[in-house]
């Protein structure tokens, strides 16, 4: 990929676009707390080809929310856990309202 290439992609949710540092940074947060969320397997960070961390803003989400939980004095592995589900809870929501959508375009009278 070249840079031409990384550029159109920043707008991209799951682009690893951003350093370990950067990331760090943006959420107000450590490098080690990142570390500590990769290893509850709450985010997993993509390498660069010399293998350094990168993030997306996808991921950055998932660790500010798991930040505001641990602030609260939710312990990390906890607080990970909480996100996932709370994730794919959204995800659930999500995929609930495109197959009503779906049907009812399907079968018009049926929704009314």
């Amino acid at each position: 990929m070249t840079a031409d290439d990384s550029f159109g992609r920043l707008d991209d949710d799951d682009y690893p676009a951003y350093t370990m540092g950067r990331a760090a940074e943006l959420r107000g947060t450590t490098p080690g707390f990142l570390r500590a969320l990769g290893a509850a397997r709450l985010i997993t960070p993509l390498r660069s080809a010399g293998g350094h961390r990168r993030y997306s803003r996808y991921q950055l989400r998932l660790a500010a929310r798991a930040r505001e939980l641990v602030d609260q004095g939710t312990p990390v592995e906890a607080a990970c856990r909480i996100v996932i589900l709370e994730d794919q809870l959204e995800e659930a929501r999500r995929l609930h309202a495109a197959y009503r959508r779906a049907a009812a375009s399907a079968n018009p009278t049926a929704a009314a």
